[in-house]
């Protein structure tokens, strides 16, 4: 006897984020919701401190070293985006 032969789409599920990509994506919602970027550099930090610290209690299964990570990220994200000349001009400065 023949095995009964199945349909395959070839297309899988999309897996489940991971804790990590979870909060990441939570903190990058944040920073666009509370409009982060804008504001003064002074406000930024203390709303990464008080931020991650709610970070720190929603996602208790995450290292410390994650939660850095997180933190490097979001201060990376909420920055201006570099015009082209400025990028130009780090490529040339860094060769």
């Amino acid at each position: 006897m023949a095995k009964p032969k199945t349909k395959r789409s070839g297309v899988s599920a999309p897996a489940a984020p991971n804790p990590f990509e979870e909060a990441r994506n939570e903190l990058f919602q944040h920073i666009m919701r509370c409009e982060v970027a804008g504001a003064a550099p002074e406000h930024q930090v203390e709303w990464f401190d008080e931020t991650m610290k709610y970070m720190e209690e929603r996602y208790p299964e995450l290292r410390e070293l994650d939660f850095v990570e997180l933190r490097k990220l979001g201060l990376r994200f909420s920055q201006p985006p570099k015009s082209k000349q400025t990028a130009q001009a780090d490529a040339a400065t860094a060769a």
